[in-house]
């Protein structure tokens, strides 16, 4: 397993991507994939059938996982 230097919490800048050049926060590290969660990032529209939570289904956004080496932490 690689280590990397960014964990869960740190401030990232997206370096490739349609989300190029937005700041956010890591929300979850996957690293046997080498890939991570970034907050309001690749965000993608999901069908959910009827469930507790949400009684009528329908769409609902939700982070997609990037690669790795699409992020750099971001400066101060």
């Amino acid at each position: 397993m690689v280590k990397f230097k960014i964990k869960k919490g740190d401030m990232v800048e997206i370096i490739a991507g349609d989300d190029k050049g937005k700041k956010a926060k890591i929300l979850q590290v996957l690293p046997k994939k080498s890939q991570v969660i970034v907050e309001g990032c690749k965000i993608v529209k999901k069908a959910v059938k009827p469930n507790d939570k949400n009684p009528k289904g329908g769409f609902i956004d939700k982070e997609m996982p990037m690669h790795i080496s699409n992020v750099k932490k971001a400066e101060g």
